[in-house]
């Protein structure tokens, strides 16, 4: 799995700031109540409630090799659509095209 060129250009930009982050990814991690695959689904639903596009690639292919189906996939994109409004429906595109495109 490759990460947006955004966050590979944080990481390669500013390792010291993206080492604190990663850290703090992991801790939050460990913290979670929530399996794997149920933790990157409702990231995919943060993401794209959001707004936040170019994390979505990287989770929805995070959530897929942990067991998510497609159609969980789409729940997770459009379960913040009465919160969110439309908003989500333009992640829609990027999350089925990654999950399509790595069978």
């Amino acid at each position: 799995m490759s990460v947006s060129k955004a966050f590979s250009m944080f990481m390669q930009e500013a390792p010291a700031h993206a080492e604190a982050w990663m850290q703090v990814a992991k801790s939050l991690d460990a913290a979670s109540a929530l399996d794997r695959k149920t933790e990157e689904l409702a990231y995919v639903a943060v993401l794209a409630a959001t707004g936040n596009a170019s994390g979505i690639p990287f989770h929805v292919l995070s959530a897929k090799s942990h067991g998510a189906s497609r159609q969980e996939i789409l729940s997770a994109v459009l379960i913040g659509l009465p919160a969110a409004g439309a908003v989500v429906i333009g992640a829609l595109p990027v999350a089925l095209e990654a999950y399509d495109e790595n069978k």
